[in-house]
């Protein structure tokens, strides 16, 4: 035999070699093992936990001289774009894993981007096949119809990650009734000034449209205001998530120096307490009488009444393939392709994670060239709250709701336009440059989502000529 046909023969027998063993190690869970058990066990095969947890058990080549920068990286760029361990521990307890892991999951196995190349190139038994990848999104969607049942959406639309907002959600009217009183009541504040309004106009978008807000004695914040409405969905508050409910957001700037600047809530007791009307309504509803708590909590029941639902994407959701136009379906389309729907996802297409600003580009070393700005107090976003240094930069994700009228865009209110805040966030957390066409689509989509408030379209009396 010809040295030729010898090798041709030795490589061929490499590869049905190879072959075999690939089918071996790559076998998916059989079918009978429980949903829950089968993604642990492709995630565990898949090498997940060795990219995306903060202390990852490393191969014994980690530290040869060629792999060390190589591992190091993949790492570093893993763990900043998601932490698997409270998925992970979701899935044990038998508990819910939250919308925005579950879209990340979806999104990389539909891409096929997860896992990398280089890494099943070693481990052979990692990579996704047809049929592990169908497990997973099949486990997706039984996750999102167990959990986050989007009732309200066409069939087509039942395993989207963004789901339509209801018509209404539960609260207590005459609580309600009352904390709409107290969140437009100045007395709230030291010098009687500025109330809850003031920063967050029911008339304005929920927001006050300035970069930063203006509290007692003139005085800056040192983030942008958040919009109020839809904040029900959120699952805490604040950009870096230092109150868990609406109720221990609501506690927060009156205490504030530079906000609203009381001393206590006995301070606000004891002017709301001259109000012998309003005391007596507010006993009517709170036999408890007046405090922190019942204040607080009647200012959660009125901003749970401020949701915005039926825009025209929630009537598209819904199967009204009228409600939006040729662009705006487009751009829903590019809006989930650039993954914008991960991050973004549930009922307020956002509130539900902290993310990174600055992902695949360093936002706050392009600001500070461009706007000659240094890092502020609010900067440091979730870190603040957690000391985790994984968390700096990090932020409670924006719902996008009604996003045309609230602008100027993002935690430091840099940003005035949206156009100009799509193209920056596909730079900055995708790491991607869009065309104008395509900055024009996601522009008219995320218009698209201007709600209705009591039955009328939300408007923004700022943008009013």
């Amino acid at each position: 035999m010809k040295t030729g046909s010898k090798i041709i023969l030795a490589v061929a027998g490499i590869v049905v070699v190879g072959a075999i063993v690939y089918r071996a190690v790559n076998t998916a869970p059989p079918e009978s093992m429980p949903a829950d058990e089968r993604i642990v066990k492709i995630m565990d095969e898949g090498g997940c936990a060795e990219c995306h947890t903060a202390d990852p058990a490393l191969p014994f080549y980690a530290n040869w001289p060629i792999a060390r920068k190589v591992i190091t990286e993949d790492i570093v760029e893993g763990y900043k774009a998601f932490d698997i361990a409270p998925m992970m521990a979701a899935i044990a307890n038998g508990e819910a894993v939250n919308e925005v892991d579950l879209a990340k999951v979806e999104k990389v196995v539909m891409d096929g981007t997860m896992p990398l190349a280089k890494y099943y190139l070693i481990h052979w038994g990692s990579s996704l096949t047809r049929k592990k990848t169908d497990m997973v999104l099949a486990w997706v969607s039984e996750e999102r119809a167990r959990f986050y049942p989007n009732t309200l959406a066409a069939p087509e639309f039942a395993n989207e990650s963004i789901r339509p907002i209801p018509d209404a959600v539960e609260y207590d009217p005459a609580k309600a009734e009352l904390g709409k009183l107290l969140y437009h009541d100045t007395r709230l504040s030291a010098d009687g000034s500025v109330s809850c309004a003031t920063c967050h106009g029911i008339n304005t978008g929920g927001v006050d449209n300035l970069k930063y807000s203006e509290g007692i004695g003139g005085q800056l914040g040192g983030v942008n205001a958040p919009t109020v409405f839809n904040a029900v969905f959120n699952f805490a508050q604040f950009w870096d998530g230092r109150a868990a409910t609406l109720a221990d957001q609501a506690a927060g700037p009156p205490l504030n120096p530079v906000e609203m600047g009381c001393s206590s809530f006995d301070e606000i007791v004891a002017r709301l307490a001259k109000d012998k009307a309003f005391v007596k309504a507010f006993n009517a509803a709170y036999p408890e009488g007046l405090s922190q708590a019942t204040i607080t909590d009647a200012i959660a029941q009125y901003e749970m009444t401020l949701i915005t639902p039926n825009s025209p994407f929630d009537r598209y959701l819904k199967g009204d393939k009228e409600a939006m136009t040729a662009e705006e379906i487009k751009g829903f389309e590019l809006f989930k392709e650039y993954s914008c729907a991960t991050c973004h996802a549930g009922v307020n297409m956002g509130g539900l994670s902290y993310e990174l600003m600055g992902q695949r580009a360093d936002y706050f070393k392009d600001r500070e060239l461009q706007e000659k700005s240094g890092l502020t107090d609010g900067d440091n976003g979730r870190w603040a709250q957690t000391g985790i240094e994984r968390d700096r930069f990090r932020f409670r994700t924006p719902g996008l709701r009604n996003v045309a009228l609230t602008y100027p865009y993002y935690h430091d209110g840099s940003v005035k336009t949206l156009e100009e805040a799509v193209r920056m966030m596909a730079k900055y957390q995708v790491g991607e440059e869009l065309t104008d066409a395509e900055v024009a689509s996601i522009t008219a989509f995320l218009h698209a989502l201007t709600g209705e408030y009591n039955g009328q379209v939300l408007v923004n009396d700022n943008m009013k000529e």
